[in-house]
């Protein structure tokens, strides 16, 4: 669609920058530049950065996701309406949260519960 070629382009370029922190991430995690360090109290710092690093990465996996979801709806034309109501999502939602699939009612209600 047209009417959101830019919001796509914003997704997709997202999505390339999310791709690639997310490799770089694993490296870092699975030690691939640098094995642990010999000392036993390094390694366990090690581990913890591990551990920040796995949470991150999970965090922009689910973006991740949530970017791939808007760009389908772009591209089956469901893009802009509510998933749930069936409601046009201001653009202006759509541009602050481009991969937004709630106007602000239907995700207000999910909030709540």
């Amino acid at each position: 669609m047209k009417k959101y070629e830019a919001i796509r382009q914003q997704l997709l370029a997202r999505r390339e920058e999310l791709n690639r922190r997310i490799h770089k991430m694993a490296d870092k995690a699975r030690h691939i530049d640098e094995p642990l360090t010999p000392d036993f109290s390094e390694q366990a710092v090690e581990r913890q950065n591990d551990e920040v690093l796995d949470a991150l990465g999970d965090a922009g996996r689910r973006e991740l996701a949530q970017i791939n979801r808007a760009l389908a709806r772009i591209d089956s034309g469901e893009y802009g309406a509510c998933a749930n109501c069936g409601r046009a999502i201001p653009e202006q939602r759509l541009e602050i949260l481009p991969y937004s699939d709630l106007c602000v009612a239907c995700a207000e209600k999910q909030d709540a519960r």
